[in-house]
């Protein structure tokens, strides 16, 4: 199979919510262990997004087939666009005069009958107190296995772009890698993949296997972004979020990562659903914020903080960037972007300061040249290799995941 053909099987487009599918659904269902429509039990359906509410009446002998119903009817609805499903339950006294009797032998035709019509709802959808959602709770940080192949996974991210995020992804890289760590880089910024540009492998595109990715290497990194899958570098992926949060699982998934100490993913902008999903699906030791220290990038970066706190991902540090300029005539330094935005956010969430790098034209050369200053040995190199050593010393402090060694994908 050719990467395009693989691509295209991969990256198919979001399925679309289909109205007409959901009632057919709804109408032929039959209630487990009788003859019992849903239909004549249903008593509101709304769709929000790719969310469905719906509400039935039920009997007291039928609370132990709830579960059944919702992850049946749960999975039926997937067919249909329906990513999750609201089962809101009213519960009945006793069972309608006639209603063991009545059964589905012959199933009527959707327009025929009285079911609910599928429509939007609210913003804000009442629902029972006395009855909630029936729904499976959506996966936390602590119950993801860790991957494996990979040991450690960190999350560079910012809360704003233009910070230089994907620069410090590919020199600390680098870095761990020259403290002889076996090292990968995914580019998980789906909308603005610059990983390729900076590490020198724009325009190559990875081998298949086995229906999964082969990760290309760069200075001895496995590394994959999309930027490898979408071709001319002026193809915009313009993706909706489930569209764009379903690749970054690909690529994470179903690539033939090697042996990893670390893999190192670079995060978009934001927190948004990427962020979100890979809270809940994908196995992280820690996040490094990236920031100037220019006021809008520190209330940004705070969010960024916040987010990983909410759901359970260590902090391992910030770093200051863009801290100092040095006048390349004149040798006069001065900080264009303000002082101590890194200490700031390190004293206000109890978190270290990994390091600083000056705003230098050579490190925006290299990595336009696909040699980052870790490689081409510019004055930041250091740095990154200090900051390196940095994460290091904060991973070692973090407890060691559970490895999922039956884990398939």
């Amino acid at each position: 199979m050719s990467w395009l053909s693989s691509l295209k099987s991969v990256f198919s487009p979001a399925q679309e919510v289909k109205e007409d599918d959901i009632q057919t659904v709804l109408q032929n269902y039959i209630l487990p262990y009788s003859e019992n429509c849903l239909k004549d039990r249903i008593s509101q359906v709304n769709v929000q997004g790719r969310i469905l509410q719906l509400t039935i009446n039920t009997f007291p002998q039928e609370k132990d087939h709830l579960q059944q119903i919702h992850d049946e009817l749960a999975e039926a609805l997937e067919k249909c666009g329906i990513q999750e499903l609201n089962l809101h339950i009213i519960q009945q006294k006793h069972a309608a005069h006639g209603e063991a009797g009545h059964s589905c032998s012959s199933k009527p035709k959707v327009e025929n009958t009285n079911l609910p019509p599928v429509m939007d709802a609210s913003p804000k959808a009442e629902t029972d107190p006395n009855n909630p959602p029936i729904q499976k709770a959506a996966p936390q940080q602590r119950d993801v296995a860790a991957h494996p192949r990979i040991q450690n996974v960190i999350l560079v991210s910012s809360g704003k772009g233009g910070v230089g995020k994907s620069t410090t992804t590919v020199n600390l890289a680098l870095a761990l890698q020259q403290l002889g760590l076996k090292v990968g880089v995914l580019d998980a910024d789906i909308y603005g993949p610059s990983i390729p540009t900076m590490l020198g492998n724009a325009g190559r595109t990875p081998l298949i296997e086995n229906e999964h990715f082969v990760p290309l290497d760069a200075y001895g990194m496995a590394v994959l972004s999309i930027g490898h899958l979408i071709g001319a570098n002026n193809t915009p992926v313009a993706w909706r979020g489930p569209k764009a949060t379903g690749a970054l699982m690909q690529l994470f998934n179903q690539t033939l990562w090697p042996d990893l100490d670390v893999l190192v993913i670079d995060m978009p902008p934001g927190t948004g659903d990427i962020q979100l999903t890979l809270a809940q699906r994908i196995p992280v030791t820690g996040a490094v914020i990236v920031t100037t220290p220019q006021n809008v990038a520190l209330m940004d970066a705070v969010k960024g903080i916040e987010l990983f706190n909410k759901v359970n991902i260590p902090v391992l540090g910030v770093i200051e960037n863009m801290s100092t300029h040095i006048c390349s005539n004149c040798g006069h330094e001065e900080q264009i972007f303000g002082t101590g935005g890194g200490d700031q956010l390190s004293g206000q969430y109890h978190i270290p300061l990994l390091g600083r790098l000056p705003l230098d034209a050579k490190i925006r050369e290299h990595a336009d040249n696909g040699k980052p200053s870790v490689i081409a040995q510019d004055s930041a190199g250091e740095s990154y290799i200090n900051i390196a050593q940095a994460v290091i010393q904060q991973m070692e402090k973090l407890p060691k995941r559970q490895r999922d060694d039956k884990r398939i994908f």
